[in-house]
């Protein structure tokens, strides 16, 4: 098991969770972005720049996932393509992305995109407030409890 983070759209707080996830359970974390970020010094923590560009970060992350490998996005269309490949994704929120559920979460993204289009000011996502750091962390630690056999 990989954790795959689309880092350039993901919180601090949540990467910093993923970091000290990586330490304890000496799962690989590869934060994927298209510009430079900042990762510890740890053998369990790597970083991959791809160039700047609309979703480069996602086609890598889907070209490098494979099934058994968590991705960490608030994109859906990601999230649908690693659940396509057998892979599990969540959101910074703690989210879990379903066969069951991404379609849906499809259909309302890409209609909120298409209202967006059209002039509507849909707003943005609300602040990740401490309970969804705590559901971040709830969730990613029964997935890697799971993925670990214990």
């Amino acid at each position: 098991m990989r954790i795959w983070v689309d880092a350039d759209g993901c919180p601090k707080v949540i990467k910093e969770i993923l970091f000290r996830a990586a330490e304890r359970t000496r799962i690989p974390v590869t934060l994927v972005a298209n510009r430079p970020l900042w990762t510890p010094a740890s053998a369990h923590v790597h970083r991959v720049q791809v160039s700047s560009g609309s979703d480069v970060a996602d086609r890598r992350i889907l070209d490098l996932a494979e099934q058994g490998d968590l991705v960490i996005t608030a994109d859906v269309p990601l999230a649908a393509g690693v659940v396509d490949k057998g892979a599990q994704a969540i959101s910074p929120r703690g989210d879990l992305y379903t066969r069951e559920n991404v379609a849906e979460r499809l259909s309302v993204r890409n209609l909120m995109d298409e209202l967006r289009g059209s002039g509507v000011n849909t707003g943005g996502p609300p602040t990740l407030s401490k309970r969804d750091r705590q559901a971040f962390a709830n969730q990613l630690d029964r997935l890697l409890a799971a993925g670990s056999g214990h």
